[in-house]
């Protein structure tokens, strides 16, 4: 199988234009006319982000094409380069601040005060002002409300005003992960405001395909963009350090203002504007007693080509469980339509979609979706706000369209928001949300697993299941009580048994394991590409929420079909993304990860994305499971929250993937819902997941997860039994898997009876069945057609075919051999440890120089991306010397790299000398910690 490096790249940058969301366009500014002279400010223009930040987007990259540069290349327009030369002096005084440290880059960069005299001299010899913000945010970090991340800051609102002042036209690009503070546009005016969102590694060049009207904008907000935070239902009841309670229930984003505060939203859920305008005319409505059916004719009336989005809404009567105003029903993308051209799109909508869920028994029907009496009305939508009649039906008496059982019920009581109406209209009222004892146990205990009677080695291996020669059953009947445990277990980060520097092995991490012939599957970060702490290159994609912005499944397959191709050539088998979580508060830090407020859009994007990786023979791994809404203290808070809540929004896009994509990995949770840790939590990785749902596949948890039974606030890293119990199968990660290392209870639990041999075997077939069907499994086995990749441009560093090799580094002393290493200016060498006993170590680097004594050249060790150390060298004539450091080594496998960054040195060997053990450090002391976090 062959990947394009150029198709690759093209299919980045059409979904970057088409997920760019065009807010404002007065006067028709945009898209720049050519011959044009642009001048751009803000200092993110020479920085432009990306992705967020944490896992989701530590993808190695040579280079990042920004706005700015985009623009340069353009030759339809000019660059003001005086105005930029202002800003690149100014710079070299005022570098970009990465942060030190996981979690700790900053929401925004210092902004240049610049002087009115520069910007009128700018606005004199430009037709045009561009003006670039820049907002970063991601895991473990939050948004605040507070300038600099979700509010701008003085700085940049008197840029603002300054340039508003001076030119006569002028636009503003948001390179942003998630919604910002809009009230700018009230007092500033720009003429266009554009959310370019992050846009992965070719981002700038797509964003400028939109500028320069090369492609016309098509995105559409997945969000509504209220005109004040705290209009936001769920403003009350976000950043608690240990629960969240979802007052709020089923009313997210547009289901909440549409339904009781319009007037609060700025731009509505669905909102964006084009180039060009289109006319939609409603045909051939059609109705059974299942479904209701019509076409769409769309027609380009405008003078230039552009693409559409349909969106169809729909509203059910309020009845006894109270509903939203409106709900998206289903959406689609016209393909290209030329000026005066028309296409037909139909649509057919099973009525059972409509229906709610009553987890109360106010209808009558108690844990069931309902659909209730009276008439449901589907609209055509420019967007959620903006409506046009399709047909109505209707329902003379209530109908229980599916019954289900209670599951994740709260068990504290809380009360959750429900419309009443009011004159013409509903205002929200409060009631109590139905709540239930813990039945955690009780649905485990009533259907335990049979045990397979153990056998002893038969001979059997695991190509023999596949090939159909022995049950599944046969085999794990051969495995040990101690191969059980340790295929429960997946080993990491930067597990030497897989490509170097990704986040995990699992399944045959021990010699036994391996020799029956299991595979080591590979698990890799993230939604945003594949993420290897080896240095390694790889594609830097558009983050989740301007994918979902572009309201095209199909480019999202076709997007990761190219980085499951991608995944095949660097041996990953999993990605742990898509990310499908619900914006349900714009400060969510982790947002640019995820797709939507609304779960449909989630739901079938995620499919599109997990489509795309099958079909090239890999997978991704739906995260994270669920209600992972709030960064802060994530590892303790509980989300308290209605089951139908759950099933109609915090869920819904997990079960449209499983359903429709067959989603075969899943990862829980860090935190809680409704009192219990969601990676023991047999209701939802069981009852639910795949009893209800049908899920066929693995259930891992997040990496150092707690794990608890409900009721059990504190949880523990070592519970592995009542990880097990749920049927959540893998523990992310362990230093050493194929022994425990970590103390986890999985045989002891076994032996006292609190966990059923049956209950290991279940686990340890799920996660056979999802290796059998692995890369991993086909190379083992001689199988495999291997990937290639043409038209890639060559890693300057060299990354792409160096083998990492893994040194053994005692509790003693040890040296690396770096004789023959390439040492030139701008080169880069990786290398592996796997360490014997976690500690301080001195680390003492070996080299010489030609050069004379005062000049100096600099070796930066680099961890996880990070520059941790450097160790500089004065010129030493020609004779061998050595810098030394400390160092804190936390991980049983490490992945480091040197880099060179000035020419001049030879390097001799690299030595590590064990010093203290991890127990005896007291932080803060002489010690570099390699862990960032």
């Amino acid at each position: 199988m062959v990947l394009d490096w150029n198709v690759y790249t093209e299919t980045a940058r059409r979904a970057v234009a088409e997920g760019n969301v065009l807010l404002t366009n007065h006067h028709h500014v945009l898209p720049i006319p050519k011959g044009s002279c642009v001048s751009v400010f803000g200092r993110i223009q020479s920085n432009y982000y990306k992705s967020g930040t944490g896992s989701g987007g530590m993808v190695n990259v040579d280079h990042v094409t920004g706005i700015l540069e985009a623009l340069k290349d353009s030759e339809k327009i000019t660059v003001n380069e005086e105005l930029l030369s202002v800003y690149e002096e100014w710079e070299k005084e005022h570098p970009f601040d990465k942060g030190v440290g996981w979690g700790a880059e900053p929401w925004s960069q210092e902004e240049m005060e610049i002087g009115d005299d520069i910007v009128e001299k700018a606005a004199a010899e430009s037709d045009i002002a561009v003006v670039i913000l820049g907002r970063t945010a991601g895991e473990d970090q939050d948004n605040l409300l507070k300038e600099g991340s979700y509010l701008l800051t003085e700085k940049e609102m008197n840029l603002l005003k300054q340039v508003r002042k001076a030119f006569s036209k002028m636009v503003v690009i948001l390179n942003v992960g998630n919604i910002i503070d809009m009230s700018f546009e009230e007092e500033v005016k720009p003429d266009a405001v554009l959310y370019a969102w992050q846009g992965g590694m070719v981002g700038g060049s797509g964003t400028v395909d939109v500028l320069l009207g090369r492609m016309n904008p098509s995105g559409r907000l997945t969000d509504t963009i209220a005109y004040q935070i705290t209009d936001y239902p769920s403003a009350a009841n976000f950043g608690d350090s240990n629960k969240n309670i979802y007052a709020e229930d089923i009313y997210v984003g547009y289901r909440y203002f549409e339904t009781v505060n319009k007037a609060a939203v700025k731009y509505p859920f669905g909102y964006g504007l084009s180039y060009t305008e289109f006319v939609h005319e409603i045909k051939n409505q059609r109705e059974t007693e299942d479904t209701v059916s019509f076409d769409l004719e769309v027609t380009n009336t405008g003078s230039v080509p552009g693409k559409e989005v349909l969106q169809i809404y729909v509203k059910a009567p309020q009845g006894k469980l109270g509903k939203p105003s409106v709900v998206l029903a289903a959406f689609d993308k016209t393909e290209l339509l030329g000026a005066g051209e028309s296409v037909t799109v139909s649509f057919a909508l099973d009525k059972n979609s409509f229906a709610s869920y009553d987890d109360s028994g106010v209808t009558g029907f108690e844990a069931c979706y309902v659909l209730e009496a009276g008439t449901y009305t589907l609209y055509d939508g420019k967007n959620a706000r903006e409506l046009s009649e399709i047909l109505t039906f209707e329902y003379n008496e209530t109908t229980a369209v599916e019954k289900r059982s209670h599951v994740l019920m709260p068990i504290e009581a809380f009360d959750r928001m429900k419309p009443q109406a009011e004159d013409e209209g509903y205002h929200m009222v409060m009631e109590q949300a139905p709540v239930s004892e813990n039945v955690d146990r009780i649905h485990r205990a009533e259907h335990l697993p049979q045990e397979i009677p153990q056998t002893n080695d038969m001979g059997y291996r695991f190509k023999d299941v596949r090939d159909g020669k022995i049950s599944m059953d046969q085999f794990v009947a051969q495995l040990t009580d101690e191969d059980l445990s340790c295929i429960i277990r997946g080993e990491g980060m930067g597990s030497p048994k897989v490509t170097a520097g990704t986040a995990a092995a699992f399944g045959g991490i021990s010699k036994r394991l391996k020799d029956f012939g299991v595979p080591c599957g590979c698990c890799a970060d993230g939604p945003s590409g594949i993420r290897m702490d080896s240095g390694k290159q790889a594609f830097s994609l558009p983050n989740g929420t301007l994918l979902a912005c572009t309201f095209n499944e199909k480019l999202s397959e076709e997007l990761f079909y190219l980085l499951g191709l991608e995944m095949g050539y660097q041996k990953v088998d999993a990605l742990l993304g898509p990310g499908m979580n619900i914006h349900r508060y714009p400060l969510n830090g982790r947002n640019f990860e995820y797709f939507s407020e609304d779960p449909l859009v989630t739901g079938k994007i995620g499919a599109a994305q997990l489509r795309g990786l099958k079909k090239a023979g890999v997978t991704g791994t739906m995260k994270h499971f669920c209600a992972n809404n709030q960064e802060r203290r994530r590892h303790y808070v509980d989300a308290v929250v209605s089951e139908r809540a759950l099933r109609e929004i915090y869920l819904k896009g997990f079960e449209i993937a499983v359903k429709e994509a067959g989603a075969d990995s899943v990862m829980t949770t860090y935190g809680l819902v409704n009192g219990g840790y969601t990676a023991g939590k047999y209701e939802l990785n069981t009852t639910l997941l795949r009893d209800e749902w049908g899920f066929r596949g693995i259930v891992m948890t997040d990496w150092w997860a707690k794990v608890g039974d409900t009721g059990d606030a504190e949880g523990s890293l070592t519970d592995f039994a009542q990880m097990v119990r749920s049927q959540n199968d893998l523990y992310m990660v362990c230093s050493e898997a194929c022994k425990n290392s970590t103390g986890d209870n999985t045989l002891e639990s076994l032996e006292d009876g609190t966990l059923t041999r049956g209950e290991l075997q279940r686990s340890a077939k799920n996660i056979l069945t999802f290796l059998m069907h692995t890369r991993a499994f086909a190379r083992m086995n001689g199988e495999l057609e291997e990937h290639e990749i043409v038209n890639r441009p060559e890693d300057p560093m060299g990354m792409d075919d160096q083998e990492i090799v893994f040194y053994p580094i005692p509790d003693t002393e040890y040296h690396i051999d770096l004789s023959g290493v390439d040492s030139s200016q701008g080169s880069k060498f990786s290398f592996g440890l796997d360490v014997e006993r976690l500690g301080g170590y001195e680390i003492e680097l070996v080299g010489k120089s030609d050069l004379g004594e005062l000049a100096q050249i600099p070796v930066t060790l680099f961890f996880q991306n990070f520059p941790l150390l450097v160790f500089t060298f004065n010129g030493t004539n020609g004779k061998w010397a050595s810098v030394k450091k400390n160092i804190i080594l936390h991980s049983k496998y490490e992945t480091m790299s040197l880099h060179f960054g000035r020419a001049g040195i030879e390097v001799k060997e690299l030595i590590f000398r064990f010093e203290k053990d991890k127990s005896e450090i007291s932080f803060g002391g002489d010690y570099i910690e390699e862990e960032m976090n």
